[in-house]
């Protein structure tokens, strides 16, 4: 049986993987780590792969970014002027994705993934409490970083959410709630960017990426409603299984030529 033109079960794969991400990703980011080489073992192309990835996850992102907002965990007037220079940042960043060649992106992939990886289940606890810091400075901080991070995240994008908070947490000094809920805003407003990109370029399976979406929106609902220290405890080593089995895949592909 085929569903947009995959096997069932590889959509049964991908719609699994991608609420695990939501579930990871909404409790401290990087679950573009479980949802992009879930894609790829899907066996979609790693342009697609990245586009198809915006849809579904920019979606779920939306869901945890409503539920902190709604409990008040954002600072607007910091997060706003931020996410629309992450907004502008992804657009630019994958607009250099798309010019680079799917065997050079490929490599791009297997030297990107284990350095993410490493600082993110190497990350320490956060602040529960705001640190002092001069206004200007958190500003240029956060809007420095959402910048760049912007770009990077429009590029290729897992870990971007975690990258996120470890900035707005120790260097902005921001406490962990409100940096988590000011995150999803600007993580939101560059996953959008990219998509828009990438939807304009063809490389996102629109069907599909809704389809996954809904499983990220559950993801991302349920794991926002987790506290970071107890989701880690399940998060690490799901990542260290999905980051061997696309090891495993992409050195194949590259070698099989």
């Amino acid at each position: 049986m085929l569903i947009f033109g995959y096997s069932a079960w590889l959509v049964a794969l991908i719609c699994a993987g991608v609420f695990l991400a939501g579930l990871v990703d909404s409790i401290g980011g990087g679950g573009g780590l479980i949802s992009v080489p879930v894609y790829l073992m899907a066996g979609l192309p790693a342009h697609v792969a990245l586009g198809t990835n915006k849809l579904s996850s920019g979606i779920g992102t939306a869901a945890s970014m409503l539920r902190y907002a709604r409990r008040g965990f954002a600072d607007w007037k910091l997060a706003l002027p931020a996410a629309l220079f992450a907004l502008g940042g992804s657009h630019l960043g994958t607009r250099l994705q798309l010019m680079v060649d799917e065997r050079i992106l490929k490599y791009v992939l297997l030297a990107v993934l284990p350095v993410v990886a490493f600082i993110m289940l190497r990350k320490r606890a956060l602040r529960e409490e705001e640190g002092e810091i001069d206004l200007s400075k958190r500003r240029l901080i956060v809007w420095g970083s959402s910048l760049l991070l912007g770009i990077y995240d429009g590029f290729y994008g897992p870990g971007t959410g975690t990258f996120l908070l470890l900035i707005f947490c120790g260097a902005a000094k921001m406490d962990v709630r409100k940096a988590s809920g000011s995150v999803k805003i600007v993580n939101f407003a560059s996953n959008m960017g990219a998509l828009a990109t990438s939807l304009a370029a063809g490389t996102a399976l629109v069907p599909l990426g809704l389809t996954a979406a809904v499983f990220s929106i559950a993801g991302h609902f349920i794991g926002s409603g987790l506290t970071i220290k107890d989701g880690t405890k399940v998060v690490r080593p799901v990542i260290c299984i999905v980051l061997v089995l696309l090891a495993i895949r992409v050195i194949y592909e590259l070698v099989r030529g």
